[in-house]
């Protein structure tokens, strides 16, 4: 379960700028075995809010629950508990796929057998094996995001926070990332999704939220949010929303 409680976010100001309100009272909630989406344009909140949630940052007020966990309270069992990917991490380019994910494994103190297990498994469903010993500077943009997924996720989490996994893949990878996400969703796994492609919302999620300026604009399933605003096309529904904002 994930659960926020008015999460705030403001950055302090600097020499060019005042205070930034990233987030602003954000609440909500997802289940075991649901996906929620995070739908925003750039710079709406999306990303501030996800690295909250994996305690990369410390909120100014409110908090949230991670499988249990407050990310105040106790960061380390959130981080232990979550997989966390990012468009902003790296890779080590000198070792291969194979031993940036077995790296990873060994952090969260997973024996060796089930570690080559989990490897095994992850290539074989993310289509790993052709480059499976290759160096990772080597590799394309597609192939490096998967090896990011297998590293994110070797160690089983039942939490999995996904901040723009697509973004810049072609369509064959994208399509390979998207369906992996869907079976994290079918094994039971809480699923917290942020995008701004429209399409990859109503492939995947349940619930969705329109975050704009760092506030929650409208919170519920499709149907609810296609009654709500009256019409049935998401981009629409979108754009309602940000411009009664407005």
């Amino acid at each position: 379960m994930i659960e926020t409680f008015a999460l705030t976010k403001v950055f302090p100001p600097d020499k060019k700028r005042g205070p930034v309100v990233a987030l602003d009272h954000v609440s909500f909630r997802c289940a075991p075995g649901q996906i929620f989406g995070l739908l925003g344009v750039n710079g709406a909140g999306k990303t501030t809010c996800m690295r909250l949630l994996a305690t990369l940052l410390q909120p100014t007020s409110g908090t949230a629950k991670v499988a249990e966990h407050d990310i105040v309270g106790a960061p380390e069992k959130v981080r232990a508990s979550i997989g966390f990917l990012t468009t902003a991490t790296a890779l080590y380019g000198r070792l291969t796929a194979a031993e940036v994910v077995a790296y990873f494994g060994r952090l969260h103190g997973m024996d060796e057998a089930t570690l080559q297990e989990r490897i095994n498994r992850l290539f074989d469903t993310l289509e790993m094996n052709e480059f499976r010993d290759r160096r990772c500077d080597k590799l394309s943009t597609g192939m490096k995001q998967k090896v990011s997924i297998a590293r994110t996720l070797v160690h089983d989490p039942g939490v999995m926070i996904f901040d723009e996994p697509t973004i810049g893949l072609d369509v064959l990878t994208a399509r390979t990332v998207v369906q992996f996400i869907r079976d994290c969703k079918a094994r039971g796994k809480t699923v917290i999704y942020s995008t701004h492609v429209m399409s990859e919302v109503e492939k995947l999620c349940d619930r969705v939220a329109v975050i704009h300026g760092g506030k929650i604009l409208a919170e519920g399933t499709l149907p609810e949010l296609r009654q709500r605003c009256g019409v049935d096309d998401l981009e629409e529904i979108f754009v309602r929303l940000v411009e009664a904002k407005a």
